[in-house]
């Protein structure tokens, strides 16, 4: 297909399943993508925060299922043969690693992604607290929400402190706790890619000799002065690679956290959990449910403090989720074990 083919004609062909090879120029691909979007139907008006989330995911899942049929061919050097292309080989070699095929086709909403993705990679992102640069990778979750980060930085006692990060995502949480003060982080993640993201920031960030990292699910071997988790907030399954870091299907990660943490802790130890309640402002988990899991797992809270989201969807009165997401805070909850 190439510039001729219109947003409606495209529309109704990758509806049929077909998958549509673009050969026109790619500024107007980008066009063809945003006018295809446009025609999508969007979510009836909802009568409740629940059915609102229900409604959003579907139309998003719905989207992405239409979009990934436009795809592109790229050469054996992952060069991008439309007119006013970018260049392409550098954000693809940083996701695949060197080719091994003399064409690759990729959607073309993947590959913008991946575009957008090596440019913050390039340029850095400046988080609130912490001195230098995040160069966050393609995949790993864009800690571009700062509550939880502010939170962290109200931390009294972190000096000297051995320190678990569970779910280290880009590394964060384990950089500024080490900027703090903080003796070691040996951190975990279950992704190879924030595995890696997380290595090559602490190296940047000069803090490489005392962070660790390892893929792995939940926690390190050993004992910590402070475990630090800020696992995944809503209980729905993941659709795909990078959900993982907001959706928790069933809660299952939250649960195992809880349930292992005082395992964890050196004596005299604390868990430091920073969670959102989007969940039971959208219906998702019932008033009262985490505080019935520290109960059931042995654990007091020894103080909480509680932040309003930040985000900008917090501000967006058009967003469909507006109403849950205008009264969402986030809380760092102070753990330890109950002793009996």
């Amino acid at each position: 297909m190439n510039d001729r083919l219109s947003a409606d004609t495209a529309l109704k062909r990758v509806r049929r399943g077909e998958f549509l090879l673009y050969s026109g120029d790619f500024h107007n691909a980008k066009q063809l993508l945003g006018a295809m979007s446009r025609r999508l139907p969007q979510p009836a008006k909802a009568r409740s925060p629940l059915e609102a989330f229900r409604a959003e995911r579907r139309a998003r899942q719905l989207e992405h299922e239409t979009l990934s049929r436009i795809v592109v061919s790229l050469d054996r050097d992952y060069r991008l043969g439309l007119a006013r292309a970018p260049d392409t080989s550098l954000a693809c070699l940083q996701v695949w690693g060197a080719p091994a095929t003399d064409t690759t086709v990729v959607p073309l909403k993947q590959l913008l992604g991946m575009l957008g993705a090596a440019e913050w990679r390039r340029k850095g992102l400046a988080v609130p607290g912490l001195t230098g640069l995040l160069h966050p990778h393609y995949g790993v979750y864009l800690p571009t929400r700062t509550d939880y980060v502010e939170l962290l930085l109200s931390l009294d006692e972190v000096k000297g402190k051995r320190v678990f990060d569970v779910g280290t995502g880009t590394g964060v949480l384990s950089f500024i706790l080490l900027q703090r003060g903080a003796a070691s982080v040996q951190a975990t993640d279950c992704d190879s890619r924030a595995v890696a993201c997380s290595r090559e920031n602490a190296e940047r960030l000069g803090l490489g000799e005392r962070f660790q990292v390892t893929e792995a699910d939940l926690f390190p071997k050993g004992t910590a002065d402070l475990v630090v988790c800020n696992p995944p907030w809503i209980p729905e399954p993941p659709k795909n690679r990078v959900d993982r870091a907001v959706f928790d299907e069933g809660s299952q990660f939250l649960r195992r956290f809880l349930e292992g943490l005082s395992a964890s802790l050196a004596p005299g130890g604390a868990g430091l959990l920073l969670l959102s309640d989007l969940a039971v402002l959208l219906g998702l988990r019932p008033a009262g449910w985490l505080e019935a899991e520290f109960e059931r797992c042995g654990l007091a809270v020894q103080w909480a403090r509680s932040t309003p989201a930040r985000h900008s969807k917090a501000k967006d009165t058009s967003d469909p989720l507006h109403m849950a997401r205008s009264r969402e805070r986030t809380t760092l909850y102070c753990l330890r074990p109950v002793t009996r």
